[in-house]
């Protein structure tokens, strides 16, 4: 019997699996200490696997991206930010955490799941060809397959960077969820793509002047979590943060269209770092 219209027959059947066909599982992690069951600071041998959780040496567990972080503020102590093609090992840092005995004395307080993707917004060779065409350009001048090829060399790279981007190493980072508005008049879902296009570029622009100074991870948590983005930013400075958090919010999308949740700010560190920072390191 032939497979019914719109299906697919059995022996094109997509595979299952929980990797990707794009992009890596991404977790953000918040954690507070319960300091009242704690006497006199973590005994050593929960120091010791805080320490493996955070900075694992098993390569069957280790996830590609781990950072973590102490949080400023009383919200959070601290925070772990995980990212790997498998969501096992994004989430075997959070067991790892919560196993007995050092999950005891921690506290779960906050977390959101997303993956990595390119965005939409994100020219494909062909389309970036037909804009320039559009803009006014000659379909066979010299200037048209030049600006073509140089965005060839540059479209692998810039797909990479959003897929697969590293964790730098910067002492600042803010973490925040985010969404579009669906509100009469201001529902960016039924915004033309144009339009919705041309706001993501001046958003984009703002962004770009602080190259160097802040890095940007944009993940999406739509059908995974309860907000549809979510934002880290990396500075080498906390006050580039700030900066660059304020500029974009004068950005169309941000100031008519945008949606923010918790903010959570840390500094880069490792397990005994924010132990002693939280003043519980037994050494």
């Amino acid at each position: 019997m032939s497979a019914p219209t719109g299906r697919p027959a059995s022996g094109e059947q997509i595979p299952m699996t929980v990797i990707p066909e794009t992009g890596w599982h991404v977790g953000h992690y918040l954690y507070r200490f319960r300091r009242e069951s704690i006497a006199d600071g973590l005994l050593p041998g929960m120091c010791k696997q805080f320490k493996e959780a955070l900075e694992p040496h098993d390569e069957d567990a280790q996830p590609a991206r781990l950072s973590s972080y102490w949080i400023s503020g009383h919200r959070a102590d601290f925070a772990v930010v995980a990212m790997d093609p498998d969501p096992a090992k994004v989430d075997g840092v959070h067991q790892a955490l919560m196993a007995p005995a050092l999950g005891r004395v921690l506290e779960p307080v906050w977390s959101f799941i997303s993956m990595t993707e390119i965005s939409e917004y994100v020219p494909s060779l062909e389309k970036f060809r037909e804009d320039l065409i559009v803009s006014g350009m000659l379909p066979e001048s010299d200037e048209l397959q030049q600006r073509v090829d140089a965005y060839a060399k540059r479209l692998p790279m810039m797909n990479e960077q959003r897929l697969h981007p590293p964790f730098p190493d910067w002492p600042a980072a803010c973490f925040y969820p985010m969404n579009k508005i669906r509100e009469v008049g201001a529902n960016w879902f039924l915004e033309p793509f144009s339009s919705r296009k041309a706001m993501m570029a001046e958003h984009a622009k703002s962004g770009m002047a602080f190259a160097g100074r802040v890095s940007q991870l944009v993940s999406v948590g739509v059908g995974l979590d309860d907000w549809e983005w979510m934002v880290t930013l990396w500075a080498k400075n906390p006050q580039y943060l700030k900066d660059i958090v304020y500029q974009m919010r004068f950005d169309r999308a941000s100031a008519e269209f945008a949606e923010f949740g918790p903010f959570y700010v840390g500094y880069r560190a490792d397990a005994e770092t924010i132990a002693k920072h939280c003043r519980l390191w037994q050494d």
